[in-house]
């Protein structure tokens, strides 16, 4: 049984991302589970330090995307909107070139709050950083 409110593929996130920060930084939406959510990012001059390798923060807007973007597929966007409250990330590996792969899974999901467990590996499925997003449920109507 799927957890999401409503059908996407991961083309109509491709599209919907454009000429944004996630498309700048090469974030490719590739597939789309029953409970996960798949991304790409490459490891290159977009997303290097200046040491040659995987910029943190690459990782750290890859898990908020995938994070972002499961928890808002998860609720009727006409009457709410999920926004991030806080992230953190453990950096475990170092990756020098390739594309990196980011799958966001849901640890928690509430009429207020979701929590949603993202794990990025490299292309040996290696893992590279555990991140943590936890976003808020916002009703649209009290934001007006």
């Amino acid at each position: 049984m799927s957890i999401w409110f409503k059908k996407v593929t991961p083309e109509d996130l491709n599209n919907l991302y454009m000429k944004t920060m996630v498309d700048h930084l090469g974030i490719e939406f590739l597939e789309i589970g029953s409970d996960y959510i798949k991304a790409r990012m490459p490891v290159d001059h977009r997303t290097k330090q200046p040491a040659g390798i995987l910029h943190g923060g690459a990782s750290v807007a890859l898990a908020e995307t995938l994070g972002s973007m499961a928890a808002n597929l998860c609720v009727d966007r006409n009457r709410k909107m999920c926004v991030g409250l806080e992230i953190n990330a453990n950096h475990i590996r170092q990756v020098r070139s390739g594309f990196v792969y980011g799958v966001a899974m849901p640890v928690h999901i509430g009429a207020t709050t979701q929590l949603w467990d993202i794990r990025i590996q490299n292309e040996k499925d290696k893992l590279v950083c555990i991140s943590r997003i936890t976003m808020a449920v916002l009703n649209l109507g009290s934001l007006k």
